[in-house]
């Protein structure tokens, strides 16, 4: 029988198993999706796939920078617990120099590390620690310099946030200061020219509405508006941010003084963007039993 994409898909969906190992069930039972599903559990991907449901906010982002390229990589846990482990370490650590030869996460997922795919790779740790596990996101970074920086490290490259920066010129050490300053300030883009036009009219049609809450005239709300856009960009984009290492300097300025040019940045923090799902005790400890 023909094993269709939309058939491992199906497979896949009910169970967590990888792409490759659903496909390679599928044909051994001949299509049979019942039969299929137990020869995953026969082959031990069934606790894998049971464990797939649980959210993995937890975990570490990786990062490495080799020849003008920096990637950083963030792969999940359900436990901080997890990223503590040895084991799971040694898998980040070679996930992140797997990630230097692609583009994007999908590729990465099925990029070969040691003979298997990353996917699978993972799939595998699964079900030998215990936890949900995922490599959820991967920013790429090129430029004549990349820099890189780590928060709250758990071993060397890897922590609970990573963060890249491109530049124009030779200063590592300053690159390093504008990673930490990325880290604790978490500016939404680079420049005004790199944020969302929708997100930008948006806040000037808030801050609009606000002052014509005042009741002051149409002339000096106009002086108003541009005034607090001003400030806004110096809140939220990078170049514009006070520094944190001269506060009486822009980050733009900064460079500057420096005598390099950012041209671009990234930031992972583990768990950024993901629902949480808060547990009371016994369910707690009905999930250690399950």
């Amino acid at each position: 029988m023909a094993i269709t994409a939309a058939m491992v898909k199906e497979l896949r969906d009910s169970t967590g198993a990888g792409m490759m190992d659903a496909k390679k069930a599928l044909t051994e039972t001949d299509g049979d999706m019942e039969a299929a599903v137990d020869w995953l559990r026969t082959k031990g991907l069934a606790k894998a796939a049971k464990k797939s449901g649980r959210t993995a906010a937890e975990g570490l982002v990786a990062v490495a920078v080799k020849e003008g390229k920096g990637i950083a990589v963030e792969v999940n846990s359900e436990t901080d617990f997890v990223g503590k482990n040895a084991d799971f370490q040694k898998m980040v650590s070679g996930i992140a120099n797997v990630a230097l030869g692609v583009s994007d996460v999908d590729a990465l997922k099925a990029a070969d590390m040691d003979g298997k795919s990353v996917e699978q790779t993972v799939t595998d740790a699964v079900a030998v620690i215990g936890e949900n596990m995922s490599v959820r996101r991967m920013a790429a970074l090129e430029g004549a310099s990349v820099v890189n920086y780590v928060h709250n490290a758990a071993a060397p490259g890897m922590g609970n946030i990573g963060v890249l920066v491109a530049l124009n010129g030779d200063n590592a050490e300053f690159g390093r200061q504008v990673a930490m300053h990325i880290a604790a300030a978490n500016p939404a883009a680079l420049s005004e020219a790199d944020l969302d036009p929708a997100v930008v009219e948006k806040e000037k049609q808030v801050q609009i509405d606000i002052a014509r809450e005042s009741g002051k005239p149409e002339a000096v709300i106009e002086k108003m508006i541009v005034g607090r856009m001003k400030k806004y960009m110096a809140e939220i984009t990078l170049l514009n941010q006070q520094f944190v290492v001269n506060p009486d300097l822009t980050v733009a300025d900064a460079a500057k003084e420096a005598g390099v040019e950012i041209t671009g940045y990234a930031r992972l923090e583990v768990g950024e963007g993901v629902e949480k799902v808060e547990e009371d005790f016994a369910a707690e400890v009905a999930k250690l039993n399950s």
